[in-house]
């Protein structure tokens, strides 16, 4: 677990925290089976990453994602970039699939 959120990690928070998006609760720096994720809503069963380009083509990523969703969780990752640059557009894509998600 890091004690310092990159800018990013620290804009989206902002916009996920006290259930601001959509009623949502997400959970921030989340220890789970060994991995420390983003961040995670157990409700809607949705991991959120928010990576820089040391993650480009990651085979740990690979794997970690797919023991997530051998979990039923899916996971969703965006570039700091794309937090920052376009935060509106990553919470649209949050909801997204979120509805996408429902029954």
């Amino acid at each position: 677990m890091r004690a310092d959120a990159t800018k990013a990690e620290n804009l989206l928070w902002q916009a996920l925290r006290n259930k601001k998006l959509d009623g949502l609760k997400f959970k921030r720096q989340e220890p789970m089976d060994g991995y420390i994720v983003d961040f995670v809503c157990f409700e809607a069963r949705l991991i959120v990453e928010v990576d820089g380009g040391q993650h480009a083509e990651s085979d740990a990523d690979l794997i970690r994602d797919r023991h997530f969703a051998s979990q039923g969780f899916r996971t969703l990752r965006f570039w700091n970039d794309e937090v920052e640059g376009d935060l509106d557009a990553v919470c649209l894509a949050i909801l997204a699939t979120v509805a996408s998600g429902k029954k």
